[in-house]
């Protein structure tokens, strides 16, 4: 077999067996052996940004890595965005990226570039294979690679004659390393801090904003008075009725100093202590009150999950976690405004949702709308690289095509990854998208005046606004294959989205308020 088939049978065997791609002619070896190799699904993005966000998506949900293929390293370039936000959420990803032949590199060709330098900038695991033998183990490598605690993108780049050359053999998986366990006298120490009784908060993040480790944090809260926070973007949370409610730190750094205003001590686990996402004048980058003690109960990349429940035995023996009850908001009527629209969403959640949230600064009251909603996953803007949201969605329903999956989108940040839409539409993807259509960039409006800028003028204003022209989405899905329509009020926006999930494949919702 060549390089390529050889590669390919090994992604299978180590169970990698879903692959977004957007080829060019240096991966064509890749495309050939997909035929050769059946067990590989292969699904087409027309954008890379979409091929990433994509396998960012499909990783969260099927907790296992998939692959991308793209085309040398101006095709990383345009993944890479969403690249950042898979690192950010700590995402197994293989990352295979065609390279020019070993031999035509010396010639500095036009799409000769230093992909190693880009592929780096990932702080992720990165290897060129230069041999068709080594493919094999080199592809083996990778995935184990991608999946050391707390994951990584794991990027190989291929060269073309390596690929399509004969000699190549499969190899078997390697296994991954799991999380490193927190030692016991970590978890005692830590108990005997919150045993003092003085002001404290416990801010966790990643594998923790699963079920375990939600029911360990509010064990730990019932049982210490700590005040227990989620990290501001975790990559997948569960929530929704009959699991603890744990409130998530603020976006704005003002917010997030109420949240944590009074405490003595931070206790972190499975994240970082909080930093502001950007310098404003006169204020503080780190978002720890002065004179707080920040204690680490678990690393990023530790067995966080089970350090929560150890701590919770220690502090809270006997306590049950404190649930949430199902309840839902009540339907509104009339016009969609940015704060009923959420309640919509809130009353019609389908069982087992799916929702990634790109919603940016239409969604913030969200939270609230569906706390009490059937139970169900949301993935978060991990990395802040707006243009997340379709493609998320797109992976997301990949991973798990018997689920409901909602993309809460903005409309400044769609246009980023819109041809989304059209991998929808060819993969036939149970994806509803709910496009927040306020014709602007609202975020950066709002940031225009937090940063101390001064007041917008008609040449400022030209550059945050969407409209003049209007963006039609409705005839933007439609060209690409996904039926929409048009809300303006609750009851359209709820009848649409009760359509929407009764029937197969992906819709768009306009919803313009």
């Amino acid at each position: 077999m060549n390089g390529a088939q050889s590669l390919i049978r090994t992604l299978t065997r180590s169970d990698v067996n879903v692959c977004f791609a957007n080829p060019g002619t240096s991966e064509m070896h890749f495309v050939a052996a997909l035929d050769s190799v059946p067990e590989m699904r292969g699904v087409l993005g027309l954008f890379e940004g979409v091929v990433t966000g994509a396998a960012d998506g499909y990783a969260r949900i099927a907790e296992k890595p998939a692959a991308t293929l793209l085309h040398l390293g101006p095709g990383l370039g345009n993944g890479l965005a969403n690249l950042h936000n898979a690192r950010r959420a700590h995402t197994p990803i293989v990352n295979i990226v065609g390279d020019h032949a070993t031999y035509h590199k010396k010639y500095d060709a036009p799409l000769e570039s230093d992909i190693k330098a880009v592929a780096g900038t990932l702080q992720g695991w990165v290897r060129q294979s230069t041999d068709t033998a080594d493919v094999a183990t080199d592809a083996a490598a990778a995935v184990a690679a991608s999946q050391v605690p707390p994951g990584q993108v794991a990027t190989l780049i291929l060269p073309a004659d390596v690929s399509r050359n004969g000699g190549g053999e499969g190899a078997e998986p390697v296994l991954p390393t799991g999380p490193q366990s927190v030692p016991e006298s970590t978890v005692k120490a830590i108990a005997e801090i919150l045993g003092t009784g003085e002001p404290a908060a416990l801010l966790a993040g990643g594998p923790a904003c699963r079920e375990r480790g939600l029911r360990a944090i509010s064990r730990i809260a019932a049982g210490t008075g700590a005040r227990p926070l989620l990290e501001t973007f975790p990559a997948r949370l569960e929530r929704g009725a009959d699991l603890p409610a744990v409130e998530r730190l603020a976006y704005f750094a003002e917010q997030a100093e109420g949240q944590l205003n009074g405490i003595k001590h931070l206790i972190v686990a499975g994240t970082k202590p909080p930093v502001s996402f950007f310098a404003y004048p006169g204020k503080p980058s780190e978002l720890v009150p002065e004179g707080a003690q920040v204690h680490t109960l678990a690393e990023v990349g530790q067995d966080v999950v089970a350090a929560l429940e150890a701590l919770a035995d220690r502090v809270a023996p006997g306590i049950e976690p404190i649930l949430q009850h199902a309840f839902r908001p009540e339907m509104p009527s009339g016009p969609l405004t940015a704060e009923n629209w959420v309640n919509v969403i809130g009353a019609v959640l389908p069982e087992r949702a799916i929702i990634s949230d790109e919603a940016n600064t239409s969604g913030w009251l969200l939270p609230a709308a569906t706390v009490g909603a059937p139970r169900h996953d949301v993935l978060t803007l991990t990395g802040g690289a707006i243009g997340q949201g379709l493609p998320v969605a797109t992976g997301a329903a990949v991973a798990a095509p018997d689920r409901p999956v909602i993309a809460l989108q903005s409309d400044g940040s769609a246009m980023y990854t819109i041809s989304a839409l059209w991998t929808q539409a060819r993969e036939e993807l149970n994806v509803t998208t709910v496009l927040l259509n306020n014709r602007s960039y609202a975020i950066l409006r709002l940031e225009l005046e937090r940063v101390g800028a001064a007041a917008a003028g008609p040449n400022s204003e030209r550059l945050l606004d969407l409209s003049h022209p209007n963006l039609d989405f409705v005839r933007i899905a439609e060209g690409m294959g996904v039926p929409a329509a048009r809300a303006t009020t609750a009851e359209e926006l709820a009848d649409e989205l009760t359509r929407a999930f009764s029937e197969p494949g992906p819709h768009l919702i306009d919803t313009i308020f």
